[in-house]
């Protein structure tokens, strides 16, 4: 069978301005711990520094409390925004969360996704995605090289810089580079033979673009002499289910109008194809133009097939963590994703199934057989009970037991199909 799609989360995070940013810290991690258990593979975590919303600075040392309460779930910066940051610091931080986590993380990097961040440290935006290729050259060549290093641009310099350790998973942990829109995300990811991580995968301008953002990537990663993998390829798109489509559009009642205004009105990035100004319109809305899944198990299997279909193929689905229902029900969505969807993917299930078709094939000839052996033993303790002079207590006679069973098991419905 084909390599079973891993899931995850990419938490910004997105939390309203208006609650406690402590307990926002705690309901983070206790997410993280409760998709470790539910059987999640990766949670990817970001790093923003204004707009009061997505409110972790340093994901790495959000990562690292992570890692003492989760046991199998990789750990991902989603992602460090490098240009805020000296390269030899950024890769000396990660080669010790490789190490903390004893190799459960995943290096996400991307150019700093809110314009704010950039100017209160004086960063041209203009030139961020040159800054980050410029780093991220410097911090590949830190990890994968014995020997001093030495770079020299306009904003930081290399001097015989050597790391002290290196990395735990060797040669080295995987890497991804953000993409939205832009064509910089996966060129990058060409050039340094990296994973994609696909941002906003569903709204109208990033899905449009993952056809065109897979063929960029593997023709970069053909021009540099680079491994073109799809398998490191991970979409992240909103998603929320619940046991009925009217029970989620009734759950996400409690936060997505807040949500969908600090996309609209802050950040300023598209979620829907036309403008809406009804906020009561906009759960609906998302649902028809494909930009998120609120519905059911069903709903989300058909939406990642869709994603699917559009990429040729990836390896990872990312569910855009939010507030948008109270936290048991957006646990209660989580797990009902992990017990409904990861098996349409990961053939989790596929042995139980095969089992089942079987059994139901034979089921008749092991009826017959089963008839037959009730028949014999009733006819052996009649036999018995008579040579007593006793009445056996049955009924059943010969060649009646079988469809005696068939109609028990009807009564049960276990011959139903489900």
């Amino acid at each position: 069978m084909d390599t079973p799609l891993r899931f995850g989360i990419f938490a910004a995070p997105f939390h309203s301005d208006r609650q406690n940013p402590t307990l926002h810290y705690q309901t983070d991690l206790e997410l993280l711990q409760r998709l470790d258990e539910l059987g999640y593979d990766e949670a990817w975590i970001g790093e923003h520094h204004s707009g009061g919303w997505e409110m972790i600075g340093c994901p790495e040392m959000f990562l690292a409390v992570a890692a003492e309460r989760t046991k199998h779930i990789n750990l991902c910066t989603g992602v460090v925004s490098l240009p805020y940051h000296h390269p030899l610091m950024v890769a000396d931080r990660m080669v010790m969360l490789d190490h903390l986590t004893r190799g459960r993380i995943k290096f996400g990097v991307g150019p700093g996704a809110l314009a704010n961040d950039a100017q209160m440290m004086g960063i041209d935006p203009m030139a961020m995605r040159r800054m980050m290729e410029e780093s991220l050259e410097a911090i590949i060549a830190l990890l994968h090289s014995d020997e001093p290093i030495d770079r020299e641009t306009d904003w930081f310099s290399l001097r015989e810089a050597v790391l002290q350790h290196a990395p735990y998973q060797r040669p080295c942990f995987d890497m991804a580079v953000a993409a939205t829109a832009s064509p910089a995300g996966p060129r990058c990811a060409g050039r340094f033979g990296i994973g994609l991580l696909s941002l906003s995968a569903t709204s109208a301008g990033g899905f449009d673009a993952l056809a065109t953002h897979r063929e960029i990537w593997k023709t970069k990663a053909e021009e540099h002499g680079q491994v073109f993998d799809p398998g490191q390829w991970a979409l992240c798109a909103p998603m929320y289910v619940a046991e009925t489509r009217e029970q989620a559009l009734r759950d996400v009642e409690v936060g997505i109008y807040e949500w969908v205004d600090y996309f609209m009105n802050v950040l300023s990035l598209p979620l829907l194809p036309n403008e809406e100004p009804d906020p009561k319109k906009w759960p609906q809305r998302m649902i028809e133009s494909g930009a998120a899944v609120i519905g059911t198990p069903d709903d989300a299997i058909e939406q990642i097939r869709r994603l699917q279909e559009e990429t040729g193929g990836f390896g990872a689905y990312l569910v855009m963590a939010n507030d948008w229902a109270n936290a048991s029900n957006t646990q209660r969505s989580y797990e009902l994703i992990a017990r409904h969807v990861f098996p349409e993917f990961q053939g989790s299930t596929r042995r139980e199934r095969r089992a089942r078709r079987h059994l139901q094939a034979v089921r008749e000839d092991h009826l017959t057989s089963i008839g037959a052996a009730i028949e014999t033993a009733i006819d052996e303790h009649s036999k018995e009970m008579a040579a007593t002079g006793r009445e056996s207590g049955y009924h059943i006679k010969h060649g009646d037991a079988t469809p005696y069973l068939e109609e028990e098991i009807l009564k049960r419905g276990k011959g139903e199909e489900h």
